[in-house]
């Protein structure tokens, strides 16, 4: 593991308590989140049921993914996320992994759910990571992804985040909706929609992009 990708673990080791106690409930006031999370559901109850939360925190989607039908299984970078996902939300698998290297096989799941996780992605590390999240979902499957708006660049979380006071730094990248877009199609999906909310300050704008695995569906 990289110095890097070790830095975000154990930040999120400490960040896990935090989360678990702050965004209880966050989903019931975001209806565009919903309605996202929703449309990836009825699509991708077409293919299948089996799905993953990649960078599931503290497994908040869960419940509401299974009550919309969906199976779904938990995976963060994150020891200490995993372990409160266990205790806030039982009854679902949670594995510790990188997004780089999914505990999936080829074409094992139906569809994939990346909520503000992809916008860790360093520059090197996303040929790699899009590329995996292609090699996990079926041809016919779906991806429902929430990101940051941005150029790329690296933000530091640092002393002046809302997080600052619990001393942890780790990097953040808002990609910009042309670089996603280029990115799952480059892995081979394609693009079904995308959306945005306006930035509020200090916050940037949120985007949500659904996209589809290209190929065959035939077994």
């Amino acid at each position: 593991m990289d110095a890097s990708t070790e830095e975000l673990r154990d930040a999120h080791d400490v960040l896990s308590q935090w989360y678990a106690e702050n965004l209880v409930g966050a989903l019931e006031s975001m209806p565009v989140e919903r309605t996202m999370l929703d449309l990836f559901a009825e699509l991708t109850l077409t293919v299948g049921v089996e799905v993953a939360d990649v960078g599931c925190g503290t497994g908040r989607l869960l419940p509401y993914l299974a009550g919309r039908g969906l199976s779904p299984c938990g995976v963060d970078l994150s020891p200490g996320m995993v372990e409160v996902a266990r205790r806030e939300h039982p009854g679902f698998e949670y594995e510790v992994a990188d997004l780089r290297e999914l505990p999936f096989g080829d074409a094992s799941l139906a569809g994939v759910v990346c909520w503000y996780s992809l916008i860790f992605l360093a520059p090197d590390a996303r040929v790699r990571a899009f590329a995996e999240l292609a090699r996990v979902v079926r041809p016919g499957g779906y991806l429902v992804a929430a990101f940051k708006h941005g150029d790329g660049t690296g933000h530091r979380n640092g002393p002046g985040s809302r997080v600052g006071s619990l001393g942890v730094d780790f990097d953040r990248y808002w990609l910009s909706a042309r670089e996603m877009a280029d990115r799952f199609t480059a892995a081979g999906f394609a693009l079904v929609f995308q959306g945005s909310t306006p930035p509020e300050e200090p916050e940037p704008a949120y985007g949500y992009m659904l996209v589809r695995k290209t190929g065959s569906t035939n077994a």
